[in-house]
């Protein structure tokens, strides 16, 4: 933009510019004013004109810069339902082909009715409005490619980042009055000038069109068309394109709409003021004979009010809930998602600005019947005012590709800075950076990763492990990332009924027993359970600048930190992360980032980069997929049993924090994964003795109470007549475990077979009736198995310490091998001596 002359000459007295002007004028009138534009300095020397130099009138600037104009961007759903939009100036820029001619004609009638006649000004009237202008009155008069001029260096002093700049280029581009009032015109008049030497009428009246106020928060005939009457600008017809043309002149008094806090009386006055403005334009119009006098009665007898079809602005996500219910924290975290990602631009300022001024078309991933039935049954599990405070948040991940098809709250999305009960702008779905939660403790859900790492090691489902023990020391872990851990007590408890015995680990996972996940966790590497978590996107989900004074790490966007104690969920992550790491075990294995936008389009039609899903295929191995999804399918029949299994295919988990401060449920089906949570949303605190919903929780509530049950009524009509299909079946290697060598005890005691079987991974049960046998009383006679999965049962039978009759030893068909079942292991040299194999 051009630098305006007063910063660049030196400045004019007022006697001096409307010298000056009557110079430009007088020549214009005579010799044209293309010829003005160009011998005004010579006169003026000529004249003797006080002071006047050549210089006065050569510092104006000539030329403008005109820069793409700023236009609302809107966000959209899946289907194409508007969510918001967002705005600096609430513009559509549209070519003069969409615009109708009769609201091309009511603009040059009223504004400039010798448009196609002049070369940029109009000089009687650049006179007669600087001879007021002088003597401090003010009068327009300027041409509509002055005003178009004025507009553009209105537009540059929008732009300007300093607030003291933006200011003094707005009060320059306004001045009317006085020397500089004349000065202004003089700069118009030469930028005009040179204007209509470059461009086309037309071309000059579209961009008028496009960049012109049409109401207090209106700008350019398309967004006007639609904000006064509900059309396109080329579909107006007279009167409402006169209604419009006269509002320019003065958007605040002649701007029909008022406040919704006006009174009727204050909507009357209005209403006439605008019919004033209006009846003029149509007067001028049938004056240029752009309507006929039949068309002006008519017109003349129609109240403003009676054409009017007003749609009011949907400025901002507080405007998304009146379309698709509870959808305004999804909107604001589309906003979150352009201001964090540089694909939309290389500082936040820009991507902010992408979004206010760049007239995107941001099309989403949210489906707004899912969003609606996510909406009510939050909110009907626990109501938003529900007396108890407690809050409560569900989002829904389509697997395999990541888009978020749902994301509600028990809470009115709200950005004022006042805020009702019930209101609030924090985002509980996501993490800090994404809608300013800190995240929540996943407790059990959390286990997940540890059963993947236990899988991925060579464990099996059906292992057995030591879920007996309720304290362990830290140095029993190991950490390979951070090195020993210390040699401290690390006691803990189970909770919904889980009981500290051995047990298989399909077992655990059903009734979700703390005591086993740690015995499992104990013979894992605690860093690979939290990376393993990390790799498929939970990670911390506080404020990445800021360091926990406790371990020096960020909080957020960092892998939970690898301590015992984070086996059972109690670090802090996200409801999104969580629905979207349960989505691979879901796609058979298959990771996708969750992505809440599909498309982009600026104004211009073009598509833009947007933030993708990078989905990996196999970034689980299928094989650990499958039997991820056979384990959280036993939910049904262990923690979540009150809950009752839905009418398809589905797996999951529950989850509790220590003290019932937050509850959850991440399940999921090949088409939908979905998180719920349940808790305080201000700090962590117990919900026992609470009344939630009605219902008092003397001790609780679970993840089964109310998380799972308002999971499955949303999935339950979310999928209700869909195609649900189940889960691959687990391979017996993820299942039953890998086949080894089991040690031969035959022919040791009781208790040194024992030690030895376990002490390889095995399980031991004893035969209550001793056997006949070759071998001493008390010892082994025969073992179930040579080969075997790690971690299964292996029966044994001791010895009465009688011969066996018959001819073969052992008791069992196929005899001559010692041990009695088929292939058993032959007997060792001398009894007593077994192997000790580990």
């Amino acid at each position: 933009m051009p630098t305006p002359a007063r910063a660049r000459g030196r400045r004019i007295s007022a006697v001096q510019a409307l010298a000056l002007l009557l110079s430009f004028s007088l020549v214009a009138g005579l010799g044209g004013v293309l010829a003005a534009g160009l011998v005004l300095p010579g006169v003026a020397v000529a004249n003797g004109i006080t002071g006047m130099t050549v210089t006065a009138f050569d510092d104006l600037p000539s030329e403008l810069e005109q820069r793409p104009l700023p236009e609302k961007s809107e966000i959209l759903a899946a289907d194409g339902t508007l969510l918001a939009t967002f705005y600096v100036q609430n513009r559509i820029v549209v070519p003069l082909s969409e615009i109708a001619p009769i609201m091309q004609q009511a603009v040059i009638a009223v504004e400039d009715r010798r448009f196609y006649e002049h070369s940029g000004v109009d000089p009687a009237g650049m006179l007669r409005a600087a001879i007021s202008s002088a003597a401090g009155a003010q009068q327009g008069a300027s041409t509509l490619t002055q005003q178009y001029v004025k507009n553009v260096f209105l537009d540059a002093a929008e732009r300007a980042e300093d607030d003291a700049e933006r200011d003094r280029l707005r009060a320059e581009a306004k001045v009317s009055k006085g020397a500089e009032g004349i000065a202004r015109k003089l700069r118009e008049a030469k930028i005009a000038i040179t204007l209509e030497k470059t461009m086309t009428k037309d071309e000059i009246l579209e961009k008028y069109l496009n960049i012109a106020a049409f109401g207090a928060s209106v700008y350019g005939v398309e967004s006007a068309a639609r904000y006064y009457f509900s059309k396109s600008a080329k579909d107006l017809n007279y009167l409402e394109a006169a209604t419009i043309a006269g509002i320019t002149q003065s958007p605040s008094v002649w701007d029909p709409v008022g406040r919704a806090d006006e009174t009727p009386e204050q909507d009357a006055e209005r209403y006439a003021n605008s019919k004033t403005r209006r009846d003029k334009v149509l007067r001028d119009m049938e004056q240029e004979g752009y309507i006929t006098p039949e068309e002006l009665e008519t017109g003349l007898a129609t109240p403003v009010e009676a054409t009017l079809n007003v749609s009011k602005l949907n400025q901002g996500c507080m405007s998304a809930d009146t379309t698709v219910p509870g959808s305004g924290f999804f909107c604001d975290y589309v906003t979150k998602v352009i201001a964090n990602d540089p694909a939309f631009g290389e500082t936040a300022r820009d991507r902010t600005n992408l979004l206010y001024t760049g007239g995107l078309t941001i099309t989403t991933t949210l489906v707004p019947g899912e969003q609606a039935i996510a909406d009510a049954e939050v909110k009907n599990g626990v109501p938003v005012n529900d007396p108890s405070g407690v809050a409560s948040s569900i989002v829904s991940v389509e697997p395999g590709t990541g888009k978020i098809t749902a994301m509600a709250q028990n809470r009115v999305y709200s950005a004022l800075k006042e805020q009702n009960p019930g209101e609030t702008a924090v985002n509980f779905n996501t993490s800090f950076q994404y809608g300013g939660s800190g995240g929540f403790a996943p407790g059990s859900t959390f286990k997940v990763f540890t059963l993947l790492e236990w899988l991925k090691r060579g464990h099996a489902l059906n292992e057995t492990v030591n879920g007996s023990r309720l304290t362990y020391n830290t140095n029993e872990f190991t950490a390979s990332c951070v090195g020993r851990l210390g040699n401290e007590k690390f006691p803990f408890g189970n909770s919904e009924g889980g009981k500290a015995i051995n047990q298989s680990v399909i077992d655990a996972t059903r009734n979700s027993v703390n005591s086993a996940y740690i015995a499992m966790a104990a013979q894992l590497d605690l860093c690979a359970i939290m990376q393993g978590a990390a790799d498929l996107g939970v990670t911390k989900a506080g404020n990445p600048n800021q360091i926990n004074p406790l371990t020096n790490t960020p909080m957020g966007n960092v892998p939970f930190d690898p301590f015992p104690s984070v086996v059972l969920g109690t670090d802090s992550t996200s409801p999104l992360q969580m629905a979207a790491a349960y989505a691979t075990f879901a796609s058979n294995g298959t990771h996708c980032k969750p992505i809440a936008i599909t498309q982009v389009l600026d104004a211009q039609g073009n598509e833009l980069p947007i933030p993708t899903a990078d989905c990996r295929v196999g970034a689980i191995d299928p094989r650990y997929a499958s039997a991820m999804n056979f384990a959280l399918s036993n939910v049904w029949t262990g923690t979540a049993k009150d809950v009752g299994k839905p009418p398809f295919p589905a797996a999951g988990k529950t989850g509790t924090t220590t003290k019932n401060e937050y509850n959850w449920f991440v399940g999921y089906t090949p088409l939908r994964a979905t998180a719920v949570w349940v808790g305080y949303s201000e700090n962590m605190r117990t919900m026992n003795r609470e009344t939630i919903n009605g219902k008092y929780y003397g001790y609780g509530p679970y993840g089964s109470s109310i998380a799972a049950p308002t999971w499955k009524r949303f999935m339950v009509q979310v999928l209700n007549g869909a195609d649900n299909q189940d889960f691959a079946k687990p391979a017996d290697r993820e299942l039953n475990g890998e086949r080894v060598g089991v040690p031969s005890v035959v022919g040791q005691n009781e208790q040194r077979a024992r030690e030895i079987l376990e002490g390889a991974g095995f399980r031991v049960s004893v035969s209550g009736e001793q056997v006949p046998s070759s071998y001493p009383a008390g010892t082994v006679a025969e073992q179930s198995a040579t080969l075997a999965p790690r971690g299964s049962s292996i029966s044994l039978k001791i010895s009465n310490g009688q011969q066996p009759g018959g001819g073969g030893q052992g008791g069992f068909p196929g005899g001559g091998g010692q041990g009695g079942f088929p292939g058993g292991p032959p007997a060792p040299p001398n009894p007593g001596e077994g192997r000790r194999d580990r």
